[in-house]
């Protein structure tokens, strides 16, 4: 008999692991869905701010002249981050690469043209914006060209917006499946308490008052699931900045902390939906019905 009584203590402490260890899981899940869509939004913007606009100076643009135009230029609202790269540094850099001084081949004359690279605010980094943008910087004077790569801005444009519709896809069926489990758990664990609950209703105890215990127990238990949650995507992310720490430049805090307050929202809301749900599903059944599910 001490067996018996033993084994069934036993019962209702590993149903309640069982749902917390299943309900941390599917967080987990809905916690990595929360943050790659943020971090997505990040990387689009990372990936269009780094994209190259180039202005071409005449030969007889001095550097003065240019870091004036620099200065102005950097007040621009478009404008995210202005580099002058003036004749002697691009003579310097075409001698690195080719090994030998273009110079040579022009009497000592230096054959580069100084110029302006420009990234944009990713707001800005398409072609639309872009056919404007160029219109407005040729109006400055000694300015002889405007380059930019069309095809590669229209081909990162339409590459993220596919990404980004395929996140929001997989958002919403992660976030529909997440409940779907959590909600079977949740009945799962109430389904072993059916007759507790009958036995409540037949001494007059109203659906608030036996429904009360049974949201508190899950919701409890959604917060137990998004600690053991936390923790593991924190691991996730230290291990991540162990091995590559630049990716701190894409991955900021506000992310985490969105990140760790939709995976605590979700332990809270989801388990107690789930479990007000399945306690009025059984407060609606008679006796008979409870032997038959």
């Amino acid at each position: 008999m001490g067996k018996k009584r033993h084994s069934t203590g036993r019962r209702p402490s590993l149903q309640a692991a069982t749902l917390c260890i299943s309900t941390a899981l599917v967080l987990i899940l809905l916690g990595l869905v929360v943050f790659f869509t943020l971090t997505g939004r990040n990387l689009s913007s990372y990936v269009k701010e780094n994209l190259v606009v180039s202005m071409m100076l005449e030969q007889d643009m001095t550097d003065p002249e240019a870091q004036t135009m620099c200065r102005g230029l950097q007040q621009r609202p478009y404008i995210k981050h202005v580099a002058f790269i003036s004749k002697k540094s691009a003579l310097a850099d075409a001698t690195k690469e080719m090994g030998i001084n273009p110079a040579e081949f022009t009497d000592g004359v230096n054959p580069f043209s100084s110029s302006i690279e420009l990234t944009l605010k990713s707001d800005y980094a398409n072609s639309d914006s872009l056919k404007w943008i160029s219109r407005e910087l040729k109006k400055y004077p000694k300015v002889t060209e405007i380059n930019y790569q069309k095809d590669l801005i229209d081909a990162v444009n339409r590459n993220l917006a596919k990404i980004g519709i395929g996140m929001l896809v997989l958002a919403i069926l992660l976030t529909f499946v997440s409940f779907s489990l959590i909600n079977n758990t949740v009945k799962l664990d109430i389904y072993a308490r059916r007759f507790s609950i009958h036995t409540m209703k037949l001494v007059g105890a109203s659906w608030g008052f036996i429904r009360r215990p049974f949201v508190r127990r899950a919701v409890l238990t959604g917060l137990l699931a998004a600690f053991l949650a936390l923790l593991f995507l924190a691991g996730c992310m230290y291990a991540l900045y162990r091995y590559e720490p630049e990716i701190l430049t894409i991955v900021t805090w506000e992310e985490m902390v969105i990140t760790a307050a939709a995976v605590v929202l979700f332990g809270i809301v989801i388990t107690a939906l789930c479990a007000n749900i399945s306690v009025n599903r059984f407060l609606k059944m008679k006796a008979g019905e409870l032997y038959k599910i």
